[in-house]
């Protein structure tokens, strides 16, 4: 069978450039082209990167759906369906809320895994006998995870290739997140499949990119023992509760560890407590920020606005922390209540939802009403936020103690944020994959 991938295209948000789409390749398509290249003609289209090639006639189409693109992919799927081409959507907007699909949008849906499903979906379509759902086997273990296509990545589109995942999901259920839906589950992958990916990139800087690095401590610990004589540098995602462990800490530092995104969501108590983040204790905030900096590791923090316990004060009180406490670099989000999750129940339930328009679903949008503020005073305050972070006042004094982080520090600060157009210009000029390595070649390990 000839079965051709694609990426929707994201719609940018306010601070972002094209080098956040050009950021790296869909791991989750890559995953399918690794199921299917053997024994059948794939082809990946990241609209991100390059157009979508609506000519041509591939026997089935898969698409990666997440809530903000969600319309166009309808759209993608409707020009294909028109020529009798069937339509498989899969992802983690499917896999959240498949009852938010319009019956008539894809000939089928994927739910979980594209290992658990995908073999039988081609075995369906080459009997022209597809189901309306797949779902992913309940016994669905490690042993089933499937590498992703590495020698498949168009390098030179993208800033980094060095992408890594270590687990599936997340252990924690913050009502928020994705996660929270009932269809996500978490798994660790087999600590030999990871460090034969790692070999495989050949780089010696690594981003894992799982939703959680450390939810299982015990694997974590293994696998850190083994990453360990590969002498090379990374960064993850980690729940703020890994500075309750001293040990570990030093041991993704001996690692390779340069810097670690941790989800402080709010600075407010109340906030915090009223979406059950019951990882993140705000009265050890400050404290864990101190041990992982002592250890020359730097820190993304990621907050969301418009939390029920938000005002508009909230806004210059984070700012003051993040300053205060030399946060490096800071991802600001306006709460979005995906579909599914406990959030989106609860104002649903309040008739507190403005807008179904799901492209606005991306972080960037107020698509419900705030309880302590209107909706335009919390979108000023996300962009404020944003403004005021990156400021060049506010960079330097959130120049690292560390004189070892400085040069990373500073090529993200300015380069990605602060100055992102000029970059993303000169990435146009001498490609995205070169500006990548100068990047890490200045001490970016962000």
């Amino acid at each position: 069978m000839y079965v051709k991938l694609i990426q929707p295209k994201m719609l940018r948000r306010p601070m972002d450039t094209d080098l956040k789409a050009r950021m790296a390749p869909p791991l989750g398509l890559l995953t399918i082209v690794s199921i299917l290249k053997d024994n059948h003609k794939v082809v990946l289209e990241n609209e991100n990167i390059e157009k979508i090639n609506f000519d041509d006639k591939p026997d089935l189409v898969g698409i990666s759906v997440t809530v903000d693109v969600l319309n166009r992919a309808i759209e993608i799927s409707r020009k294909f369906r028109e020529k009798g081409i069937p339509v498989v959507a899969g992802g983690i907007q499917i896999t959240s809320a498949p009852d938010f699909i319009p019956q008539d949008a894809f000939d089928s849906l994927c739910i979980g895994d594209a290992e658990g499903t995908w073999p039988e979906i081609i075995k369906d379509a080459q009997s022209h006998s597809l189901k309306k759902i797949y779902h992913c086997k309940e016994n669905f273990g490690a042993d089933d995870i499937v590498s992703p296509a590495y020698d498949f990545v168009k390098k030179s589109k993208y800033l980094y290739t060095n992408i890594v995942h270590t687990s599936r999901g997340c252990p924690f259920r913050c009502d928020f997140c994705y996660n929270s839906s009932k269809n996500h589950k978490y798994i660790n992958r087999n600590i030999d499949d990871v460090l034969a990916d790692i070999k495989k990139i050949n780089l010696r800087h690594i981003m894992f990119i799982d939703d959680n690095f450390i939810g299982n401590p015990a694997w974590t610990r293994k696998f850190l023992e083994e990453l360990k004589p590969l002498k090379i540098k990374w960064n993850a995602a980690v729940s703020i509760n890994v500075a309750n462990d001293g040990e570990l800490l030093d041991l993704m530092k001996e690692a390779g560890c340069k810097s670690l995104f941790i989800g402080f969501e709010s600075i407010n108590p109340s906030s915090i407590s009223n979406v059950h983040k019951v990882q993140n204790n705000i009265k050890n905030y400050e404290n864990a920020i101190s041990e992982i900096h002592r250890r020359g590791i730097m820190i993304h923090g990621s907050f969301v606005f418009g939390l029920d316990g938000d005002s508009t004060e909230t806004f210059k009180t984070t700012l003051d922390w993040i300053v205060k406490n030399k946060i490096e670099t800071v991802t600001s989000h306006i709460l979005t209540p995906y579909p599914r999750t406990k959030v989106y129940e609860e104002l649903k339930k309040a008739d507190r939802i403005t807008s179904t328009d799901f492209s606005k679903y991306n972080t960037a949008h107020v698509v419900f009403k705030p309880k302590n503020m209107s909706a335009e005073e919390l979108y000023e305050g996300y962009l404020w936020i944003y403004r005021n972070v990156y400021s060049l006042k506010n960079i330097l004094k959130r120049l690292p103690d560390c004189k070892e982080q400085r040069a990373a520090y500073l090529t993200f600060n300015l380069f990605y944020r602060k100055y992102g157009k000029f970059t993303d210009f000169l990435c146009k000029i001498i490609s995205y994959k070169l500006v990548g390595k100068i990047a890490q070649l200045a001490g970016r390990y962000l």
